[in-house]
């Protein structure tokens, strides 16, 4: 096969693997293709039938051998991000001062947050203060 095809093929395959939902099962075979049409434009496999059997073998043995680790590491990095709802109790530091019942911005955690003053006394800039609840992506924060 024309090593050009094999690079059209490859990123058909990835472009399926994005859209689809799924376990990272046709990843395999477009980055498959993909190296059997550098190989074959490269000229190390000009056979077609050298171009199956490897392009099958490759599939297979990335398949086989990265799937489950690739997984896992996505797994691992799921488990890394902050469970929003535990953040009550936490400290936020205010970015501008916030009257009672008003909006502003705060930071916890490295990130900016919308907040809303909950509490009853005006809060003032760089001030720390109690995340009472978690609506959405909004915190309710009170003076500590």
């Amino acid at each position: 096969m024309i090593w050009w095809y094999w690079m059209l093929l490859g990123i058909v395959l990835l472009g399926v693997e994005m859209v689809t939902p799924g376990g990272f099962y046709i990843l395999f075979f477009g980055l498959a293709s993909l190296i059997i049409g550098g190989l074959s434009g490269l000229g190390f496999a000009q056979a077609e039938w050298l171009q199956w059997l490897l392009f099958s073998g490759l599939s297979v043995l990335s398949l086989l051998v990265f799937r489950g680790p690739l997984l896992a590491w996505i797994k691992t990095k799921d488990k890394e991000m902050p469970i929003v709802d535990s953040m009550v109790g936490e400290s936020a530091v205010l970015f501008e001062d916030l009257v009672p019942g008003g909006t502003g911005k705060a930071e916890l955690h490295g990130t900016t947050w919308t907040v809303h003053n909950a509490g009853q006394a005006p809060l003032k800039k760089n001030q720390r203060c109690k995340v009472e609840r978690v609506e959405g992506l909004a915190l309710w924060i009170a003076a500590e």
